[in-house]
């Protein structure tokens, strides 16, 4: 496994372990954002749980590399839903550029794992 690989694995997996965690604890800015996109509690809650599960897949995936892929590729469906919610509601550029960055990093980090 390279350098790049377990890069990515520790940053996008604690970066989507706290992201999936602020949504399951419902703080205000993540409510902010549900209530812009049009989402309810629930399903908010059960996105912050698949995004925090595949913050640990990808951790976890640095010892076996099938079930890093597996989160990958779990996280990158998020990131589409992700980008099609804010897509729908208008959200500024910036923002959709900022999940499809992390879209691109998450089919990377699939890649890397999948040829390790």
């Amino acid at each position: 496994m390279n350098t790049t690989t377990i890069a990515l694995s520790l940053i996008l997996g604690l970066l989507f372990i706290a992201t999936g965690g602020i949504k399951v604890l419902n703080l205000a800015q993540a409510s902010n954002v549900r209530d812009r996109l049009g989402l309810s509690p629930s399903l908010w809650r059960v996105i912050g749980v698949l995004e925090a599960a595949g913050g640990v897949g990808l951790l976890v995936g640095l010892a076996v590399p099938v079930l890093g892929v597996a989160a990958a590729l779990g996280l990158a469906l998020l990131m589409i839903g992700a980008i099609i919610s804010r897509l729908k509601v208008r959200d500024p550029a910036t923002t959709v550029a900022l999940d499809v960055v992390f879209l691109v990093l998450v089919f990377t980090l699939a890649a890397l794992q999948a040829s390790a």
